[in-house]
């Protein structure tokens, strides 16, 4: 590949390294701590493309004699993923996904104990997994006789809506989900991907994830409530 093709490659992954970080929406692919590694790798890449655009420059008009073939332009194809993948930037992974894989709940480690939840908070705000934690490991002894409030997106069970969140350790590549059945009485009209709020409380029923057959617990539904999804989407 001609060095000015190099300097635009390396140019064009350096800045959507950047942009990704500037707008947050590198959260759909990493964990928010990797934005101190993505900056400075953009910046390193935009500082190396401009070096090598500098260079090529000057080297072209050194040996430039008019009688050059040049090399194959099909080079600059290469530009062309690149370009795609500036463009149309995939989402964070949701229900598609989540409904295709086993919930993660069967590679948690259970504790011999479990936090006491606050009295002085109504609901109590808990992450899927911790409230999926409690209520299998711990039988949900830290969770009865408090109002639970859980966000997450909607996916579906064959006929029955779920509440789910993916779950990374370190990016979307490794993504799994955890998953809460409803108890109660749920919304006829909740559609799949659709970020809700849940308040209710814990319920002892449990189910079996149909692909990997680890327990799923439920929650009692006392509202669910329409939300934007947040900026960071996993958990």
């Amino acid at each position: 590949m001609r060095r000015d093709a190099q300097a635009v490659v390396l140019l064009l992954v350096g800045g959507g390294m950047l942009r990704l970080a500037w707008t947050g929406d590198y959260l759909d692919y990493v964990k928010p701590y990797a934005f101190w590694l993505i900056v400075p790798a953009g910046i390193l890449l935009v500082a190396v493309a401009a070096i090598t655009g500098v260079q090529a420059w000057r080297g072209s008009r050194e040996t430039d004699d008019g009688h050059g073939h040049g090399e194959p332009k099909v080079a600059w194809l290469l530009l062309a993923p690149v370009v795609g993948m500036l463009l149309v930037a995939p989402d964070a992974l949701g229900s598609y996904e989540a409904e295709r894989t086993g919930t993660v709940l069967g590679a948690e480690e259970s504790r011999s104990s479990y936090p006491e939840l606050p009295d002085d908070v109504d609901p109590v705000p808990l992450t899927l997994l911790d409230y999926a934690a409690r209520a299998i490991f711990d039988e949900g002894q830290t969770l009865e006789g408090h109002r639970i409030q859980l966000r997450g997106f909607i996916l579906y069970d064959g006929d029955e809506p779920q509440l789910a969140r993916m779950v990374v350790s370190c990016c979307a590549a490794d993504a799994r989900p955890v998953k809460i059945g409803f108890d109660g009485e749920v919304p006829a009209d909740l559609e799949p991907d659709q970020w809700v709020e849940v308040v209710g409380e814990y319920s002892p029923r449990q189910g079996r994830d149909e692909i990997n057959g680890e327990l799923v617990p439920y929650i009692e539904v006392e509202s669910i409530t329409a939300i934007e999804a947040p900026d960071n989407e996993y958990q």
